[in-house]
């Protein structure tokens, strides 16, 4: 399958004035004052989501880092490995650039640029994260001892690329992703919604049904969301179903959350709690905080209890 050429991947990454008299010195340091409580209190210009892992940051659009947790559920629900992950960023960071993309060379569509008249199936399939992910590992997985092979090796064999090379640029971008979307690093990533309004999605309403059926389709059936006290909240036990071996489930439960907060335009969340950290739409900008017993006004910290709480816009 001939490849795209190459894309432009995500990014990586005062004031002041001597003033002659005494007023006009008071006056202008009670406007930098409020200039100050300004800034620190107003909305994001616009929405992105930024991983930060080892000292690298990572910049993204919401919907290229909804598509990268989307890549990693997939990749979870399957119990592959993080260098298939890692193999499958990469190529999808080259193809798409972590685009659903509705256009392609000839007839190649979606994140991995897959061509329908090649076998790969419909161009509805292809078009859907999940489907198309599914359709990429299961290429993958047929090749014996892809983990040990260079990635520019395993992606090609999967793909048939008319740029066989291109995969290896990406290859460091996609290894910082693989280390935070599997929950190695916690809260890694973040999103803020450019919004100043306590959810994410311009004041439409959000659906615990919606994001339990979305959670099951792509993390597949070793995730159990319930309903949580709190109202409009899905729990999600950071452990899998029979996942003892994964101890107590720190990983796994932050590769749900920063999934929930990549995904929180899509399904309009309002916050995100683990590990007695939150994330929350209407402070997106501060990124993960502590949380607090209480509120924002409580002094004492929420001890973890392995759940995972996904709130929606009410």
């Amino acid at each position: 399958m001939p490849s795209s050429p190459p894309q432009k991947p995500p990014k990586r990454k005062r004031r002041g004035r001597k003033i002659a008299t005494a007023a006009v010195v008071l006056l202008g340091l009670a406007t930098y004052g409020l200039y100050r409580a300004a800034e620190e209190n107003k909305a994001p210009e616009s929405a992105d989501c930024t991983v930060t892992a080892d000292g690298d940051t990572l910049d993204m659009s919401p919907s290229q880092a909804a598509n990268a947790t989307t890549i990693a559920a997939v990749a979870t629900s399957r119990g592959l490995p993080e260098r298939a992950l890692t193999i499958a960023l990469a190529t999808a960071l080259q193809e798409s650039r972590l685009d659903n993309l509705d256009h392609g060379d000839r007839d190649s569509l979606g994140l991995f640029q897959q061509r329908p008249s090649q076998g790969w199936g419909t161009a509805q399939q292809v078009q859907d994260p999940v489907y198309s992910t599914n359709a990429f590992f299961d290429g993958l997985v047929k090749i014996e001892g892809y983990s040990r092979l260079p990635l520019t090796v395993a992606a090609q064999r999967v793909q048939k690329s008319g740029f066989p090379q291109a995969y290896a640029k990406h290859e460091a971008d996609a290894t910082l992703l693989s280390a935070a979307l599997y929950g190695r690093k916690a809260g890694a990533l973040s999103c803020t919604t450019g919004s100043d309004t306590p959810f994410s999605a311009g004041g439409k309403l959000g659906s615990t049904s919606q994001v339990t059926a979305r959670l099951t389709r792509e993390f597949g059936s070793q995730v159990k969301p319930v309903a949580a006290d709190e109202p409009r909240t899905v729990a999600v036990p950071a452990r899998p179903a029979g996942g003892a071996a994964e101890g107590d489930g720190t990983r796994r439960g932050w590769e749900l959350a920063q999934w929930a907060v990549a995904h929180a335009q899509d399904l309009k969340v309002e916050q995100v709690t683990f590990g007695g950290r939150k994330w929350a739409a209407a402070q997106s900008g501060k990124g993960w905080q502590k949380q607090k017993a209480g509120g924002a006004q409580g002094s004492a910290t929420v001890k973890p209890d392995g759940y995972v709480r996904i709130t929606v816009a009410q």
